[in-house]
């Protein structure tokens, strides 16, 4: 019986392989979250995250552990402002786009 790939592992590699994909995701992920979508906003980043810079590296360049994000990015996560528009400003940069909220 062949083996199946997991919902999230294909999301990781289609986002790794497809530039065009993986914007849209982080877009989808910063909308849900501007719309009042939390839960749905936290968990596209997190594939996001996984899938490009990874949480080490993200901590790294943001200041905070990366158990904290993994925390703050799961289930139960109640990530602060503070650390959530510094989180998306370094993936928007790293990215190369600007996201901008439209009325």
């Amino acid at each position: 019986m062949a083996r199946t790939k997991s919902f999230n592992d294909l999301v990781q590699q289609h986002v790794k392989g497809n530039k065009k994909f993986a914007e849209a995701l982080l877009r989808e992920g910063v909308d849900a979250l501007i719309s009042g979508d939390v839960e749905s906003g936290k968990t596209l980043l997190r594939d996001y995250i996984k899938a490009t810079v990874g949480f080490e590296k993200l901590g790294a360049a943001t200041g905070a552990p990366p158990k904290s994000l993994i925390r703050m990015f799961g289930p139960r996560g109640n990530p602060q402002a503070k650390n959530l528009f510094s989180v998306i400003g370094y993936l928007q940069k790293r990215a190369g786009v600007r996201l901008h909220v439209a009325g």
